[in-house]
């Protein structure tokens, strides 16, 4: 029972690190880039739908082979395949033989992800104030005495509380 389960962890492991590795294509024409970075020299120009592999991630720019070269571009420009399977949907051991071939129809989609967290330097020296936005932000303010007020008209309570164990204090 103890070597059924290790195998199946190996091989679930196994598995991830296949699919770890993405196919993409690229969604426009776009450039190779040497460095993940806007300023970075060009190394090749890819037309759109050009097939890539995806080698790494990193900010806005993913690291990619295409044409036997290796470079980054930027994650925006890229969308991903996956197959969607079609069919009733079954319990734990249907779900995990489905992995396998396990008789279900599968039909291929596209799906755009992108997750980029904080801002480039780029956009930074791009940025434009917006006074107006600021001026509309700043007009929700409140103080604290008609922060009570409305409190108070809305029935809120002061609630304690209690942090847990090693949470923080």
């Amino acid at each position: 029972m103890r070597l059924a389960a290790t195998l199946l962890v190996a091989l679930l492991a196994l598995a991830s690190s296949a699919w770890a590795q993405d196919q993409a294509f690229t969604n426009r024409a776009t450039e190779l880039k040497e460095k993940g970075d806007a300023q970075s020299k060009t190394v090749a120009s890819l037309a759109g739908n050009t097939a890539v592999k995806v080698l790494g991630r990193g900010g806005a720019y993913t690291q990619v082979e295409a044409n036997g070269q290796k470079g980054w571009v930027r994650a925006f420009h890229l969308r991903f395949p996956a197959a969607i399977e079609k069919g009733e949907s079954g319990g734990g051991l249907a779900s995990l033989t489905s992995m396998f071939g396990g008789g279900r129809e599968q039909k291929q989609a596209t799906i755009g992800t992108t997750g980029i967290r904080g801002l480039s330097p780029e956009d930074l020296k791009n940025a434009a104030p917006d006074a107006a936005a600021l001026a509309k932000a700043q007009s929700y303010r409140s103080d604290k005495p008609t922060a009570e007020r409305f409190a108070r008209e809305g029935k809120l309570a002061d609630v304690k509380v209690d942090y847990q164990e090693g949470g923080r204090k």
